[in-house]
């Protein structure tokens, strides 16, 4: 089956959190947008968010959970109105799921296999891509899934497949909207961490994986402008040798191996030249930026409903909203799916 013809996987993040409720809103809104997907989880947990919604927004029309057994169902079964559900874990009743904004082994372990198992399913190539809702944390560590997140979690399951050691096999996380591209030296480290991953290896495989990435994804090469680490990128030495010691020479190799890049540059006025405004393009395609917070901040405060969280490096395609599970905002129906509609469009756009 051609990959265009594969289905895409949408895995239903934590389920108490708002990330079943932005899957069921998505395809009651925008049922054009979800064709040729099926939900990966739990049918109690999507049944739920059918039922809150149903109760909160009764004017609005009904989805119907439709379960599923195995993937070769879903031509023959899908109706309109359907949402496809796949379940990959132990069935839960309702009553067995965690309240809504509540940090739950069960939750967690629930977020992991649904990954997990997307994750296989598009390595083998059973699903053309995943677009993962989000997960907590917290959650996770309480079902002693040993992985922060969604980034290092497929990253174990990619080097389990390739057959190889997870250090050869490394990723990137890139977060996007329409002004502006970032991707990240480090992911889910604290801030002392993040600082000893800044190496010129670091630097420069990050370079090489968005060099890569944006080409497979566009066609062209990237111009790709370096955050500095310091203030002012470092002031000549006077506020940090970071960039001295480590960011220039592995910017200098990178040109050498023929790749577009800029800096090190200044990080609190990098990202306002990166940015696209009205209807122009930035001064680069793409930033590079030392840590998560640094690269983070910028793009979700220009709005996290069109942010598009991707990850770079993988032998699959894998896209996510650009926020989290909102425990405030989860039971309460007033969840926006755009940046979950958002990730969807930007996964089939990168497939191949």
């Amino acid at each position: 089956m051609a990959n265009s013809l594969l289905p895409m996987a949408i895995t239903l993040g934590d389920v108490a959190g708002i990330g079943p409720e932005i899957v069921v809103k998505a395809f009651r809104d925008s049922p054009a947008q979800m064709h040729n997907c099926v939900v990966v989880g739990d049918v109690a947990a999507m049944q739920r968010a059918v039922d809150l919604l149903a109760r909160v927004q009764p004017q609005a029309p009904r989805i119907q959970v439709l379960p599923v057994a195995q993937l070769s169902e879903l031509p023959r079964m899908r109706a309109a109105g359907d949402m496809p559900v796949l379940q990959v874990s132990q069935a839960l009743s309702a009553a067995q799921l965690p309240a809504w904004g509540q940090i739950s082994a069960v939750a967690g372990q629930l977020a992991a296999d649904a990954v997990v198992w997307a994750a296989h399913a598009a390595l083998r190539g059973e699903v053309a891509s995943v677009v993962t809702a989000p997960l907590h944390k917290e959650a996770l560590a309480a079902a002693g899934v040993p992985f922060p997140g969604h980034t290092e979690m497929l990253q174990a399951c990619a080097a389990l497949h390739l057959g190889v050691v997870v250090d050869d096999l490394p990723v990137r996380m890139m977060l996007a909207n329409p002004e502006l591209r970032t991707v990240l030296v480090s992911i889910h480290v604290s801030l002392r961490d993040a600082i000893e991953a800044v190496t010129i290896e670091n630097v420069l495989q990050t370079l090489r994986i968005t060099h890569q990435a944006q080409l497979a994804a566009t066609g062209r090469a990237p111009h790709m402008g370096v955050a500095g680490l310091n203030p002012h990128a470092g002031e000549g030495g006077l506020m940090g040798r970071e960039e001295l010691d480590i960011i220039i020479p592995a910017v200098q190799q990178a040109r050498a191996e023929g790749l577009w890049v800029s800096g090190p540059l200044a990080p609190d006025t990098i990202f306002m030249r990166a940015r696209a405004k009205n209807g122009a393009p930035g001064e680069f395609d793409v930033v590079i930026a030392m840590y998560h917070d640094q690269g983070l901040i910028p793009v979700k405060y220009l709005g996290v409903e069109q942010g598009v969280n991707v990850t770079l490096g993988l032998p699959l395609v894998r896209t996510s909203p650009d926020h989290g599970t909102a425990f405030d905002l989860a039971g309460t129906g007033r969840a926006d799916p755009a940046s979950l509609l958002a990730a969807l469009q930007t996964a089939r756009q990168l497939r191949p």
